[in-house]
């Protein structure tokens, strides 16, 4: 674009928004004329009103754009509960290893008096190269193409307060079929005193969201840049500023340097603030950490554990209900459930997830599925009769044996569907438990079908 041109573009640019601003004027001075024309009562109103948008907009300026303060740390409960609660699926046969190594290890951190650092952070942002110029003489494995950390390594040494440290390597995450190891990284990262997070420019999202879940625990942090050494000095100003923005005051501090050109820049002072309190002053915050860690390792034990029970539970009561069916009721008769069996489905399955049921509650809840039922009979029907010609090893349809596998869908139905409503919602929902009956009683997949096909021959041939 030539020079003559750019002046003529600017020039009529600087008259659009001359008569824009003498447009807005006139237009204020017309409404001011006509505001001095009401009557004196409206005009104090009318003002009164404008006053009042105007601190109104001006508050709401001030709390959008106020610095935001890091959110509280999580509060993780406390250690005999979760010994109570990692006792009890124990005795349930719940693999609880892995919680109780993690226990053990706690202990032990806290009586080595070392103070612990996990260098954390995805793939490729140079970790490794940290650690090796943090830390003489180690020798952590680097690759330019990323992901060389496949586990946790530590390297001890003295920090720079003077205190013995032991450092974490720990795998990358947003690594591809990286899950395993991403989790292992972010164990490591809560057992922990403090974490540098290495990344290598502004943050991605993924960054973001692995920062704020730091912060959750409450982890003293720092937010470590590294190959910096790539950008002018103008183009480091603007990502401190942006990541500064984007980290919403989550790290203690922000620091730029180049690991592979052993430029550590303030790290080590920072460090050395961030370490003087010593092991024992920041084992609390350790400690809640794993405490807050473990107790959702915990939570995904449990309810992997009733997941199975339910399962189980479910199976047996529909089997009952197979053998059931073929002793009482001949086929063609409405599929109105057995009420007896149904509450004490019912009653299991909310032993198995705490929830407190009364005798009336129940009986809503068998109500509600009997209605249900009587409006989808057909619906249940023909699914099972499509069932049983799907499979024919059920033999024919004779003696009661479409009966008999409805019931085995009723009950399939009526117990996941109860299962899935306590798990989410902790509480007897009966229109939540009500909705889902009435979606798997159309259900028909066909695993489902063939598993409840082998579990209706399987009641048959033992009865």
């Amino acid at each position: 674009m030539s020079r003559r041109l750019r002046t003529l573009i600017a020039a009529i640019g600087i008259a659009a928004f001359a008569w824009l601003l003498f447009a807005a004027l006139e237009r204020a001075l017309s409404l001011a004329q006509r505001f001095m024309s009401l009557p004196e009562g409206l005009r104090w109103v009318i003002g009164g009103l404008l006053a009042l948008m105007v601190v109104l907009g001006a508050a709401a300026a001030v709390w959008l754009l106020r610095p935001r303060k890091p959110r509280a740390p999580i509060i993780a409960p406390d250690r005999a509960s979760l010994e109570s609660r990692i006792a009890v699926l124990r005795e349930s046969d719940a693999n609880v290893e892995e919680l109780r190594s993690e226990l053990d290890e706690l202990d032990r951190r806290r009586l080595s008096s070392s103070i612990y650092l996990a260098v954390f952070g995805e793939i490729s942002t140079g970790k490794s190269t940290l650690i090796a110029a943090l830390v003489p003489g180690s020798t952590p494995a680097s690759d330019v193409r990323g992901g060389t950390t496949r586990e946790v390594t530590h390297y001890e040494g003295n920090a720079p307060t003077g205190e013995h440290w032991t450092v974490a390597d720990v795998p990358g995450s947003a690594e591809a079929e990286g899950n395993d190891r991403e989790r292992v990284a972010r164990e490591e990262a809560l057992r922990a005193h403090a974490v540098l997070y290495v990344c290598a420019g502004d943050l991605t999202r993924t960054q973001a969201a692995e920062l704020r879940w730091l912060g959750d625990f409450g982890k003293p942090l720092l937010l470590v840049v590294n190959k910096v050494d790539q950008w002018t000095s103008g183009e480091r100003e603007q990502l401190i500023a942006r990541l500064r923005e984007r980290s919403e005051g989550i790290p203690d501090a922000i620091l730029l340097v180049s690991a592979r050109h052993a430029d550590l820049g303030s790290l080590p002072d920072a460090l050395r603030r961030l370490l003087a309190p010593g092991a024992a002053a920041l084992e609390g915050q350790r400690e809640n950490a794993v405490l807050a860690g473990l107790h959702e390792r915990t939570s995904e034990t449990e309810a992997l554990w009733r997941a199975a029970e339910a399962e189980r539970i479910v199976h047996r009561y529909a089997r009952r209900a197979v053998v059931g069916a073929m002793a009482a009721v001949a086929p063609g008769t409405d599929l109105v459930i057995q009420g007896a069996l149904a509450a004490g489905l019912v009653r299991a399955l909310a032993g198995l997830y705490g929830v407190r049921v009364t005798e009336v509650e129940i009986e809503d809840l068998l109500r509600q599925v009997r209605l249900t039922l009587r409006t989808g009979t057909t619906v249940v029907l023909a699914v099972a009769g499509n069932a049983m010609k799907a499979f024919p090893g059920l033999g024919t349809l004779g003696g009661g044996v479409l009966h008999a596998f409805a019931y085995a869908l009723i009950f399939d139905s009526l117990g996941r569907a109860l299962a899935a409503s306590l798990a989410e919602r902790h509480a007897l929902d009966q229109a939540d438990a009500g909705a889902r009956l009435h979606d798997l009683l159309a259900d028909a997949g066909t695993s489902r079908l063939r598993r409840l096909a082998e579990l209706t021959g399987d009641a048959l041939r033992d009865r």
